[in-house]
């Protein structure tokens, strides 16, 4: 029957009481003439216990099926949102609602009644399922459509016991009002024009340009811009708890998802049931440090991992051509990407398509972003090995068309700059001195650290007040342990601040995919799939830390019968479980890097 069926009127209230169906049934027996007292009494009994059985199946009706408002959405008894179905995902309905929230939960006094206004999606699972929040990282990233593009997969790990639910993180996406530094998209396109030179930095326009930019985005933002960080987020998700009728806190966060993840643990930990991070982000680093040293730490394995796993690949990889082993070949294709510092190179294909690939775009963009995902080596070894040999038509098109404004993440810049030490206070205040701090820095971390001297001029010059006062501890018991996920090689959340968050929550473990990629969905793992199933399902912790191993190649040549989709010999459950596997090894958006 479906969940939209009106089988209870507009307000429950209205509704007929369950025990005056069962005195309809019972009435016309007591009519009739009792034929002897034993018969009586036989059906005294018969008629009592099926009473009771339709009682008992009324109420569970009533507990699992929702009833239609008079206005049309659908709403679950113990819950308090309206739910709308917004769209549909392999055949299953998403549903819609959205939540007010305390501009600051943590104003003791109530000074304010101003809110944010949040929109959530939830993808249902059985009836009688527990919610089971996720958020896909960023800052930034959009919970509703994570939904939508990856919620039928994470469901398949999981089970149907669990409705997938997300939501837009306060300033983000659909929630209102949003995190901007622009009033409109002309000034934003007018003002991000700026070109940011291969070598950020030295980059003094870039410095200037940041600090208007950190002035407009405290006059965009206004008061609301204060509480855009994440211990208040942390704060929406029990707003949303309680709006579900939900006790405690079931979730898995990726990426910065897991700082979301440990700062909810931290302050709510009487709340976190069941609580997964993957993909981790040192927290203290990311609240009370200044440059994240840790950051980094492990970029150039994944870049030595893309060239030696394109040799073992030989004819499957475009670029195992341009190098006899795995070093010459990584030598070959940097000395390529690092003469477009000074000569960028120019692609023609039309009069209406035209334009260059210059170092930052090729190294920066293209590259440190397929660090992330080794689902899409192939495709990046396909078009810079067209490049090299002289056709950037593929690279135009892959990533030499978009301009600055596409590539400025507002909302990614906002909260991390109000989570952390920001402004004057915590940096220092001129270019040189700031330079004298930074660079040394990125000259003892991986190459693609200089991509961050952008965010750290703006954290430098930043102007919106610092409101949140969270401390992250580094000994919290949560309701039931944590389980912490990683790859052993992660180009941007290294597997060592994995361990440190297994060190701070008591009881935790750390489960450790042996592969490249940021998250532990980067490439497909039977062996933590299962594990996660066990710890949501059944709150099953290993003994100790595991390590699993990975399944399937890293270069997947599209125009050969070969996939990772299928197992020979795998049961039917097995093939289903790898196939959600696959869909989700592009499931984290790499952040937008100017």
């Amino acid at each position: 029957m479906s969940e939209r069926d009106p089988l209870l009127p507009a307000n429950p209230r209205d509704a007929p009481a369950v025990v005056e169906a069962s005195d309809a049934v019972v009435e016309p027996e007591q009519q009739q003439p009792a034929r002897t007292p034993s018969l009586n009494r036989k059906k005294i009994v018969f008629w009592s216990l099926a009473g009771a059985i339709m009682l008992i199946g009324a109420a569970l009706i009533i507990y699992f099926v929702p009833y239609v408002r008079a206005d049309g959405p659908l709403r679950y008894p113990g819950e308090k949102l309206d739910w709308t179905v917004c769209g549909n995902v392999e055949g299953k309905n998403v549903e819609c609602s959205r939540i007010d929230v305390p501009m600051n939960h943590f104003d003791e006094y109530a000074t304010s009644n101003e809110k944010f206004s949040i929109p959530v999606a939830r993808l249902r699972g059985n009836d009688n399922a527990k919610n089971l929040f996720v958020n896909p990282g960023g800052p930034g990233g959009s919970g509703v459509n994570f939904i939508f593009r990856k919620g039928k997969a994470i469901q398949e790990i999981v089970g149907q016991d669990f409705h997938i639910l997300s939501f837009d993180p306060r300033g983000v996406n659909g929630s209102k009002p949003q995190a901007i530094c622009f009033p409109d998209s002309e000034v934003r396109k007018a003002i991000t024009s700026v070109q940011i030179p291969s070598d950020p930095v030295e980059a003094a326009s870039l410095y200037n340009w940041a600090g208007n930019f950190a002035h407009s985005c405290a006059d965009t933002t206004g008061e609301h811009g204060k509480y855009i960080n994440t211990p208040q987020t942390a704060a929406d998700m029990n707003s949303i708890l309680d709006a579900i009728g939900q006790e405690n806190m079931i979730y898995w966060g990726f990426s910065y998802g897991s700082i979301l993840g440990q700062t909810y643990a931290n302050m709510f930990p009487e709340r976190s049931e069941r609580v997964a991070v993957d993909g981790v982000v040192d927290h203290f680093n990311w609240y009370n440090g200044t440059i994240e040293s840790e950051d980094f730490h492990d970029s150039d394995n994944v870049l030595h991992g893309f060239f030696d796993e394109c040799v073992k690949a030989g004819d499957d990889c475009p670029l195992a051509e341009f190098g006899n082993d795995a070093k010459g070949l990584e030598k070959n294709v940097t000395n390529f990407i690092r003469k477009l510092k000074d000569d960028p190179y120019p692609v023609y294909v039309n009069n209406s398509l035209f334009g260059t690939i210059d170092y930052s775009q090729l190294w920066f963009g293209a590259f440190f972003g397929a660090l992330y995902k080794p689902a899409s080596w192939y495709s990046l070894a396909d078009v810079t090995a067209q490049l090299m040999k002289g056709n950037g038509t593929a690279a135009l098109l892959a990533f030499g068309l978009e301009g600055p404004e596409d590539l400025l993440p507002e909302h990614n810049i906002i909260i991390r700059s109000n989570d952390g030490t920001s402004g004057k206070s915590f940096w220092p205040t001129s270019r040189k001195a700031l330079l004298k701090e930074a660079i040394p820095f990125i000259e003892s971390q991986s190459s693609f650290a200089a991509n961050s001297m952008e965010e750290f001029i703006i954290r430098a010059q930043w102007e919106i007040p610092h409101t949140h006062t969270f401390v992250p501890d580094r000994h919290v018991k949560t309701l039931h342990p944590v389980l912490v996920l990683s790859t052993t090689y992660d180009p941007i959340c290294p597997l060592v601040s994995a361990k440190v968050a297994r060190d701070i929550f008591v009881d935790s473990r750390l489960i450790e995919v042996e592969t490249y990629g940021h998250c532990s969905l980067a490439m497909p793992s039977l062996c933590a799939a299962r594990h996660v199933h066990a710890f949501f399902n059944n709150g099953t912790m290993p003994d100790e830390d595991v390590k699993c191993p990975a399944d399937g190649p890293y270069y997947i040549n599209p125009n050969k019968d070969k996939s990772v989709k299928t197992l020979s010999g795998a049961d039917a459950e097995t093939e289903r479980l790898m196939a959600a596997l696959v869909a989700l090894s592009d499931a984290i958006e790499v952040p937008s890097r100017r």
